[in-house]
Protein backbone atom coordinates (compact mmCIF):
# COMPACT_ATOMS: atom_id res chain seq x y z
CA UNK A 1 0.00 0.00 0.00
CA UNK A 2 1.59 3.05 -1.37
CA UNK A 3 0.84 5.98 1.47
CA UNK A 4 1.10 10.00 0.34
CA UNK A 5 0.67 13.03 2.87
CA UNK A 6 -1.39 15.14 0.85
CA UNK A 7 -3.84 17.70 1.09
CA UNK A 8 -7.57 17.41 1.63
CA UNK A 9 -9.73 20.24 0.83
CA UNK A 10 -12.63 21.05 3.47
CA UNK A 11 -14.47 24.80 3.39
CA UNK A 12 -17.25 26.35 1.24
CA UNK A 13 -17.55 27.49 -2.27
CA UNK A 14 -14.61 30.09 -3.07
CA UNK A 15 -13.37 29.78 0.57
CA UNK A 16 -11.21 26.75 1.00
CA UNK A 17 -9.26 25.28 3.80
CA UNK A 18 -7.03 22.30 3.58
CA UNK A 19 -6.03 19.32 6.35
CA UNK A 20 -2.64 17.50 5.76
CA UNK A 21 -3.75 13.51 5.99
CA UNK A 22 -1.86 10.79 5.38
CA UNK A 23 -3.70 8.48 3.17
CA UNK A 24 -3.85 5.30 0.30
CA UNK A 25 -2.54 6.81 -2.66
CA UNK A 26 -5.83 5.47 -4.46
CA UNK A 27 -8.65 7.02 -2.29
CA UNK A 28 -10.15 10.19 -3.52
CA UNK A 29 -8.63 13.55 -2.66
CA UNK A 30 -11.25 14.28 0.15
CA UNK A 31 -12.30 10.40 0.71
CA UNK A 32 -10.80 8.45 3.09
CA UNK A 33 -7.30 8.65 5.18
CA UNK A 34 -5.55 7.16 7.74
CA UNK A 35 -4.67 10.26 9.98
CA UNK A 36 -5.16 13.95 10.31
CA UNK A 37 -1.48 15.48 10.68
CA UNK A 38 -2.08 19.17 10.24
CA UNK A 39 -4.06 22.06 8.35
CA UNK A 40 -3.46 24.98 6.09
CA UNK A 41 -5.60 27.87 5.36
CA UNK A 42 -5.13 29.86 2.64
CA UNK A 43 -7.51 32.86 3.14
CA UNK A 44 -5.26 33.98 6.20
CA UNK A 45 -2.01 35.92 5.43
CA UNK A 46 1.04 34.53 5.09
CA UNK A 47 2.79 36.38 7.87
CA UNK A 48 -0.19 34.28 9.94
CA UNK A 49 1.40 31.64 12.41
CA UNK A 50 -2.29 29.45 12.00
CA UNK A 51 -2.06 29.50 8.38
CA UNK A 52 -0.10 26.03 8.53
CA UNK A 53 -0.39 24.01 11.19
CA UNK A 54 1.96 20.65 11.48
CA UNK A 55 1.92 17.53 13.93
CA UNK A 56 5.68 17.32 13.33
CA UNK A 57 5.95 13.77 15.24
CA UNK A 58 3.25 12.37 13.34
CA UNK A 59 4.52 13.69 10.38
CA UNK A 60 8.02 12.39 10.74
CA UNK A 61 7.11 8.91 11.83
CA UNK A 62 4.71 8.32 8.40
CA UNK A 63 7.35 9.48 6.24
CA UNK A 64 9.68 6.44 8.45
CA UNK A 65 6.84 4.63 7.17
CA UNK A 66 7.31 5.28 3.87
CA UNK A 67 4.42 7.86 3.22
CA UNK A 68 5.84 10.11 0.22
CA UNK A 69 4.57 14.18 0.92
CA UNK A 70 3.20 15.49 -2.01
CA UNK A 71 5.15 19.02 -3.72
CA UNK A 72 2.67 20.99 -1.86
CA UNK A 73 2.75 19.49 1.25
CA UNK A 74 6.66 18.94 0.31
CA UNK A 75 7.18 23.09 0.53
CA UNK A 76 5.39 23.79 4.26
CA UNK A 77 7.66 20.43 5.32
CA UNK A 78 10.67 22.21 3.94
CA UNK A 79 9.65 25.88 5.98
CA UNK A 80 9.20 24.08 8.75
CA UNK A 81 12.64 22.01 8.56
CA UNK A 82 11.12 18.85 8.67
CA UNK A 83 12.01 17.84 5.07
CA UNK A 84 14.48 18.99 2.15
CA UNK A 85 12.57 19.85 -0.93
CA UNK A 86 14.93 20.41 -4.15
CA UNK A 87 14.72 23.37 -6.18
CA UNK A 88 12.57 22.81 -9.12
CA UNK A 89 13.06 24.84 -12.64
CA UNK A 90 11.00 24.05 -15.69
CA UNK A 91 13.11 25.24 -18.87
CA UNK A 92 10.34 24.50 -21.29
CA UNK A 93 8.06 27.06 -19.88
CA UNK A 94 10.47 29.75 -20.19
CA UNK A 95 11.05 28.95 -24.44
CA UNK A 96 8.94 30.99 -26.98
CA UNK A 97 5.73 29.24 -28.24
CA UNK A 98 5.75 27.61 -31.80
CA UNK A 99 4.57 30.71 -33.89
CA UNK A 100 6.67 33.28 -31.90
CA UNK A 101 9.94 30.95 -32.64
CA UNK A 102 8.89 31.32 -36.22
CA UNK A 103 8.07 34.96 -36.18
CA UNK A 104 11.71 35.53 -34.48
CA UNK A 105 13.11 32.70 -37.48
CA UNK A 106 11.37 34.70 -40.38
CA UNK A 107 12.55 38.45 -38.69
CA UNK A 108 16.43 36.91 -38.97
CA UNK A 109 16.04 35.73 -42.07
CA UNK A 110 15.30 39.05 -43.09
CA UNK A 111 17.91 40.72 -41.40
CA UNK A 112 20.53 38.59 -42.89
CA UNK A 113 19.19 39.51 -46.34
CA UNK A 114 18.80 42.85 -46.06
CA UNK A 115 22.67 42.43 -44.49
CA UNK A 116 23.74 40.86 -47.73
CA UNK A 117 22.10 42.67 -50.28
CA UNK A 118 23.60 46.12 -48.46
CA UNK A 119 27.44 44.50 -48.85
CA UNK A 120 26.49 43.74 -52.26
Amino acid sequence: MSLKIRLARGGSKKRPYYTVVVADARSPRDGRFLEKLGSWNPMLGKEDAKRVELNEERIKHWIAAGAQPTDRVLRFLAEAGIAQREAKSNLEKAKPGKKAQERAAEKAQKAADAAAAAAE
